[in-house]
């Protein structure tokens, strides 16, 4: 996985996927106010938002109108994007940020839900002796680490029970799990541990109990994907970035390069979805961060420029709340055809994925009935007898489009400046966009210090903790579950919900009428 010859574009590996920057520097591989809205000078600047609130859309579009020139603008509002738009921004960029759709709309709100290091690459790493994969699950614990810690509220460590059906498996799980805590460190979130046959079936007593040996107990990370993309977007346009959804790019802008006479990037033709209305925004540095529509984006610059990306489907489905405990997962770590399935708790239901089955692009993709079948009989493999699963239990399904790098040794066709990141996964967001801004300094002489994200709060986790909720009860008469809800959504940004919440003349609760209640 590491790349020894130089190209013409930089690719980078990581995260469980591959990854690649295609811009004008050389091989690396993959490591590690104007108009209401200032931008940050310089990078020691960075301790306090530029913005209390972040702008409004209108503010945030006047802003991309009338800025001569931003440093970077990125184009795509998925984790990775606002990703980059944070880190550059809080470097001291001039930064801007386009979405044809809604920030998160896309895959990065249809993924497994967890923050994890990646199990089954730690066992390739030592079965092969891949001492990059190593490094890639090493590199990927410690970003889990990071973001439980820059975002409590929205995520959370998940005990996930591995059962064992075979009594030689028990000792080779054991030792690979607890490889899996040795690797972590310090950034162990808690140890590993065995359980007998019975004590498991206290934890899960759907399990399917012949044959059962034992299970293995180890903790990863869970998130609220959708809310953790939207609370970057939000920290980057706190910081001074100026980010707008549903604003389409139709074309790439460029100009000739006095020094080489070779056609550079120099920006976007931008739509506005909502009212037609098009401008350009103008910038040192675009970076293509859509994707699986990260060809459409190459093919705007260069219309014979080979594809970079194979689009894989991951479905979903969610069922009812009894498939799984409260507050733990499962793990099948070999499926019938060899991949990986987890079953998961999910606010009062159960997540069961997921696939990897090639596909086409579309904006909307939707799940097949042959995915859905396939976790419905892999759940069915685990679980008791007594517990019969129906079709008719599958309350709701996704399917995400992953845009895997096919040949990440392949050269970059051109030199027009366009920075293309793809691939990667959830975890490793912070350290792709740190790389892909480091590479976009390079590439187009820069001037920005080193990257601030690592620590750095995202909006709502500063002033979070677990019992902020209590207080939304006791000061605006607030169900608890209403109050927990906000918490665990909006973090210390719940309080200014609170405030908004309509009066239900009753004595209890004071405050909170339900959307629901309003409807009937």
């Amino acid at each position: 996985m590491a790349f020894q010859k130089a190209v013409k574009g930089t690719i980078l590996v990581g995260g469980g996927a591959l990854a690649s920057i295609l811009g004008l520097s050389q091989f690396a591989h993959y490591r590690r106010k104007q108009v209401n809205l200032a931008y940050v000078e310089a990078a020691e600047c960075v301790s306090e938002p530029v913005n209390r609130e972040p702008p409004s859309r209108e503010a945030q579009l006047l802003t991309l109108q009338n800025m001569s020139e931003f440093d970077i603008l990125v184009i795509g509002g998925g984790a990775t994007g606002c990703g980059c738009a944070l880190d550059a921004v809080t470097r001291g960029l001039k930064t801007a940020l386009v979405e044809r759709d809604d920030f998160s709309s896309g895959t990065s709100s249809r993924s497994t839900k967890l923050i994890h290091g990646g199990v089954r690459y730690l066992q390739k790493a030592i079965m092969n002796l891949d001492i990059e994969q190593y490094r890639m699950v090493k590199e990927a614990l410690h970003e889990r680490a990071n973001l439980l810690e820059i975002a409590p509220h929205l995520s959370a460590p998940l005990p996930i029970m591995l059962p064992i059906y075979k009594w030689w498996q028990l000792p080779y799980y054991w030792v690979g799990i607890k490889l899996y805590d040795l690797v972590a460190g310090s950034n162990c979130l808690k140890s590993s541990y065995v359980l007998s046959k019975s004590r498991a079936l206290e934890h899960f007593p759907m399990l399917q109990k012949d044959k059962l040996v034992g299970a293995i107990v180890y903790y990863d990370g869970q998130h609220n994907d959708a809310r953790m993309n939207l609370a970057i977007a939000l920290t980057a346009a706190r910081y001074g970035a100026a980010t707008a959804n549903y604003m389409e790019v139709v074309s790439l802008l460029k100009k000739t390069d006095p020094d080489t006479g070779k056609e550079r990037v120099s920006g976007a033709r931008c739509k506005d979805v909502l009212t037609g209305q098009e401008f350009d925004v103008r910038a040192k540095c675009v970076i293509n961060a859509t994707g699986p529509f990260t060809d459409t984006v190459r093919k705007m610059d260069d219309k014979n420029a080979t594809a970079i990306c194979q689009p894989s489907a991951g479905v979903h489905i969610v069922m009812p709340g009894y498939y799984s405990p409260e507050s733990m997962g499962l793990l099948d770590p070999a499926t019938s055809d060899g991949r990986v399935i987890f079953f998961l708790p999910w606010q009062k239901m159960t997540i069961a994925g997921t696939t990897d089955t090639p596909t086409d692009v579309t904006h909307h993709p939707i799940p097949s009935e042959e995915d859905i079948n396939f976790i419905l009989n892999e759940v069915r493999n685990y679980l008791s007898c007594d517990v019969e699963v129906r079709r008719g239990d599958v309350l709701a399904a996704w399917s995400g489009i992953r845009p895997l790098v096919t040949d990440p040794k392949s050269a970059d066709t051109h030199d027009s400046g366009l920075i293309t990141i793809a691939g990667g996964k959830w975890t490793t967001y912070r350290s792709m966009a740190e790389d892909t801004i480091n590479a976009a300094i390079k590439a187009h002489n820069l001037k920005a210090g080193p990257s601030r994200t690592v620590g750095l709060f995202l909006q709502g986790g500063r002033d979070w903790s677990p019992t902020l909720y209590i207080r939304l009860v006791q000061d605006y008469g607030l169900e608890s579950e209403v109050a927990q809800h906000l918490a665990a959504t909006y973090g210390d940004k719940a309080f200014e919900v609170a405030k908004m919440a309509s009066v239900t003349g009753k004595r209890w609760p004071i405050v909170g009428v339900l959307v629901l209640m309003q409807c009937l």
